[in-house]
């Protein structure tokens, strides 16, 4: 069977269930799986414990999945442009674990490459320390953080080949990478679909060995890139 699907909804087929942990690839609202996300919403899928970078923003992103009740926790490190999500944490209606954000990235590495934990000196001293093992090394104190590993990654990438190897543009590369790796099945949707051997093996983000299914997306709203011109002299 092909890794090329038609949707994200054949994509996304037999691999969504109650109460799963989902890794989401994007850097705020740059380079989000927006399709992924939507038949998310529209499965109708609940409890979900997402794992990405941001929360998305009222009525776009995660911020889908937030308005209908989905989302039971968030393990993020920078949610400050949702102000849903702000409500729903306030009143107890959502779980969340902040990471600082290279915490975040290297946990979800350290998951795509088999490793259980590592130690950083990173939220030493601080409420992130709280609860986890702590060791001296040459005179430093270090802090016990585990590897992620999630049932499903979804993420965006610019361009891929027909077997899943994966290229992104610019500051989409941040995350979405790292989600790829996490996922024990990963979807990526793509604004360009090539042929094997079209791309650069050197320029390759993600090798196809961590994609399980993919599917060209017909429109993307990207807000996050805005173009300013001036008028011509």
């Amino acid at each position: 069977m092909g890794k090329v699907c038609k949707n994200a909804a054949e994509a996304l087929a037999g691999l969504l269930k109650n109460d799963m942990t989902i890794a989401a690839g994007g850097f705020g609202l740059c380079g989000i799986p927006e399709h992924c996300i939507e038949a998310i919403k529209l499965s109708g899928v609940t409890g979900l414990t997402i794992v990405s970078n941001n929360a998305g923003v009222d009525g776009f992103g995660l911020g889908k999945l937030m308005e209908k009740g989905q989302i039971k926790k968030m393990i993020s490190s920078y949610v400050g442009e949702n102000k849903l999500f702000a409500e729903l944490y306030l009143s107890g209606k959502l779980e969340v674990e902040f990471n600082p954000q290279g915490t975040l990235a290297e946990r979800l590495r350290a998951g795509g490459s088999g490793i259980a934990g590592f130690y950083t000196k990173t939220g030493v001293g601080t409420i992130v320390a709280e609860g986890k093992d702590m060791r001296e090394f040459d005179g430093q104190k270090y802090i016990l953080e585990r590897g992620i590993t999630c049932d499903l990654a979804i993420v965006k990438a610019q361009k891929a080949d027909d077997q899943g190897n994966l290229v992104y543009r610019k500051t989409a590369r941040n995350f979405n990478p790292l989600c790829a790796m996490s996922g024990k099945i990963t979807v990526a949707e793509v604004e360009e679909l090539v042929s094997v051997g079209d791309l650069d093996p050197d320029n390759i983000h993600t090798p196809g060995i961590f994609v399980k299914r993919l599917f060209r997306g017909d429109h993307f709203e990207k807000r996050i890139e805005q173009r300013t011109t001036r008028k011509a002299a």
